[in-house]
């Protein structure tokens, strides 16, 4: 059975922004010379010309909660803890299921 060995890329998302940068200043005549000169791969630099996001820069679809709603979560556990009163699992989920009940959205699971 074959393994899958995951390389790290050999270039940095730096390397993307000035590659893309270069391209657009016309300091570079092409992606393809982008390519040769900051080692990042010529369909990287079309898709991030074209609009598309880095993934680590996207919201994974399995996440319930907007990053409003988590902030809101957030502030308002730090505000219990200054007033004594520990923030438990359960006090934490019951605050997102109820910001999800109001959206219509499904309840958090366990994890």
């Amino acid at each position: 059975m074959s393994q899958q060995h995951h390389a790290l890329p050999l270039y940095t998302e730096a390397d993307v922004h000035i590659a893309l940068f270069d391209i657009q200043k016309r300091e570079l005549p092409s992606l393809r010379r982008a390519e040769a000169i900051y080692k990042v791969p010529r369909r990287t630099l079309q898709r991030r010309r074209d609009g598309t996001r880095a993934r680590c820069d996207c919201e994974p679809n399995s996440k319930r909660l907007t990053k409003l709603e988590e902030e809101v979560i957030v502030d308002r556990v730090l505000d219990l803890s200054l007033h004594g009163v520990p923030p438990t699992k359960a006090l934490v989920r019951d605050m997102a299921d109820r910001l999800l009940r109001e959206r219509g959205g499904k309840p958090v699971s366990k994890h």
